[in-house]
């Protein structure tokens, strides 16, 4: 078929136009030289720059250990066997002067041997300067030359949508990174951890991994990766970190102290829900965290805050939930001051509290030992495994408590107590103060199932 030329020249001209268009901005190849045009400048944005900076902070860590008598098999106790596990994980280095290195408490808990493995290929043994269960960090140190330390960033200016890279060492493979965005914040009430305030991200997160480094597009340490959420124990889109400005304070104790030393002010708050802010006659746009109970002579108690308050804000950062009350109050340091906004009949009240030691608050009353002392709880209701959990779930067990020595762990959820279902902190509370001497509890291992301990002195 022929066309006239004035349409077939139009033609061509317009093929011309739009080919020129689709290559502007990139590379065109002469046909005759198979050479860039002179003048056409080649770019490939990349993450690599930013990532050349901040993977040398980031290591592979390998443990080696004897498996606690707590998670052994049944098969294993009736045997007496008591068998060796390997595993891998990561870490990131946070003080390259004195060797510190930051990673999950999981990782090297019950560990004998701990092996860091740079990314330049030396490899040499850690020691564990201190780690807190509760809030899953971990503190080790290496004495080496030449290391390179990450750079904090500020966690609390993430926002929803922000680009990340999740560096690690997935399944072994050292020096892995994916790469996502931040999915969601403050994520708590998953039962995974006893403190939890994770940031949610989409970027790859899989077996080895944890203790690995969540960065920003700075560079800077925004979270430790931490958790994967699935039916699998593979990665399902939904990770959790958590938070940089977290990790960091819980860090500093762990070096200065061994241990962290959580603040009290002695307060039991609880969330609201509709249908309490209904019943109470809150405000139907009420937000923040109600007061259930208020410990005499407590600092809260003798600031003047009462039951039925509704915490509104701390230290002007709007709360809305419980947990966020806890995890808040549990990371200032003792003796610090804390400024409460409270909702009192439909006013706003100012309050100052200074924070106290729990131990040392106990001390002050004067009370005998409770067997429950030393003992951070929250009340505790879930679905897992397709089965409705109600019960108290333990954030934390001070290393001095009658609960510590009888093995009670940070995740352990209390289901029962001398025989009696508990399915709140002031029920469990109840039945403790019946049972000074000895007190059989029924509680949900996060690995053992269901298992039973006596507290006693």
């Amino acid at each position: 078929m022929k066309y006239p030329k004035h349409i077939l020249y139009g033609t061509l001209a317009i093929f011309f136009a739009i080919t020129c268009t689709c290559y502007a901005g990139r590379p065109v190849a002469s046909i005759a030289t198979n050479k860039p045009v002179a003048g056409i400048v080649e770019t490939n944005p990349s993450l690599a720059p930013m990532l050349q900076k901040i993977m040398p902070a980031v290591v592979n860590i390998a443990v080696r250990g004897n498996i606690p008598e707590e998670n052994l098999s049944p098969s294993d106790k009736q045997h007496r066997r008591n068998p060796k596990f390997e595993d891998l994980g990561s870490g990131v280095i946070i003080d390259s002067e004195h060797g510190y290195i930051v990673t999950n408490a999981h990782v090297i808990k019950d560990a004998q041997a701990i092996t860091i493995m740079l990314k330049d290929g030396r490899s040499m043994r850690a020691r564990v300067i201190g780690y807190d269960s509760t809030s899953d960090i971990a503190v080790v140190q290496i004495t080496a030359k030449r290391l390179k330390n990450a750079t904090y960033g500020d966690s609390d200016k993430l926002k929803v949508g922000d680009f990340v890279c999740a560096i690690g060492s997935p399944f072994g493979l050292e020096q892995t990174v994916t790469s996502g965005v931040v999915s969601g914040l403050e994520r708590s009430d998953l039962g995974i951890e006893g403190f939890e305030s994770f940031i949610q991200t989409d970027a790859p997160i899989n077996l080895g991994n944890s203790g690995g480094a969540l960065v920003n597009m700075k560079g800077e340490l925004i979270g430790i990766n931490t958790a994967l959420i699935g039916a699998v124990p593979a990665n399902a889109g939904i990770g959790l970190a958590i938070p940089s400005n977290i990790t960091k304070s819980i860090v500093d104790q762990l070096i200065k102290y061994g241990k962290v030393k959580r603040g009290f002010v002695g307060v039991t708050v609880q969330n609201i829900t509709p249908a309490l802010a209904e019943a109470m006659k809150l405000q139907e746009s009420e937000s923040g965290a109600l007061i259930s109970q208020v410990m005499e002579g407590s600092p809260a108690a003798t600031a003047g805050l009462r039951t039925k308050d509704v915490i509104v804000k701390i230290m002007d950062k709007p709360i809305h939930s419980a947990t966020q009350v806890i995890n808040m109050i549990s990371l200032l340091n003792i003796d610090s001051k804390i400024n409460l906004q409270i909702r009192r009949d439909n006013k706003l009240i100012n309050f100052e509290i200074i924070v106290t030691d729990p131990e040392n608050f106990k001390k002050t009353q004067g009370a005998s030992k409770n067997l429950l002392s030393g003992l951070g709880l929250k009340n505790f209701n879930l679905l897992i495994d397709n089965q409705h959990i109600k019960g108290v779930e333990v954030l934390y067990v001070d290393d001095t408590s009658v609960a510590y020595s009888c093995g009670l762990s940070p995740t352990d959820i209390i289901l029962s107590a001398a025989n009696q279902p508990v399915t709140s902190i002031i029920e469990l509370q109840k039945i403790a103060n019946n049972h000074s001497k000895q007190l059989l509890l029924e509680i949900k291992r996060r690995l053992a199932g269901n298992v039973f301990l006596v507290l006693e002195e």
